[in-house]
């Protein structure tokens, strides 16, 4: 089984939200901060990791990515804060 995360990124506290998914979280938001990534997280320069959970199996994750995405913000909001209420950027936590 290959793990897998979830994570959301932002560009300011209440801002533009992107939830995303991966096999290796370090990479990917490297990535996303280098700004290789073209698309939605280029254009709305969202480079801040807010929040991440890991899963056992990527399987996993993937679907709670999918289900995450179907809320209304205002949820996704409040899953944010209750993790990370002042919307820091946990990106030096991950490394």
């Amino acid at each position: 089984m290959k793990p897998g995360w979830i994570y959301i990124l932002t560009n300011r506290p209440g801002g533009t939200l992107y939830i995303g998914v991966t096999s290796n979280l370090i990479r990917r938001i490297s990535e996303h901060r280098a700004a290789e990534i073209p698309g939605f997280t280029q254009q709305y320069n969202l480079k801040q990791l807010v929040y991440f959970e890991r899963y056992e199996d990527i399987a996993a994750a993937i679907s709670r990515e999918k289900a995450l995405k179907k809320w209304n913000r205002a949820w996704k909001i409040e899953l944010i804060e209750g993790a990370n209420p002042k919307w820091d950027d946990l990106y030096s936590s991950i490394l």
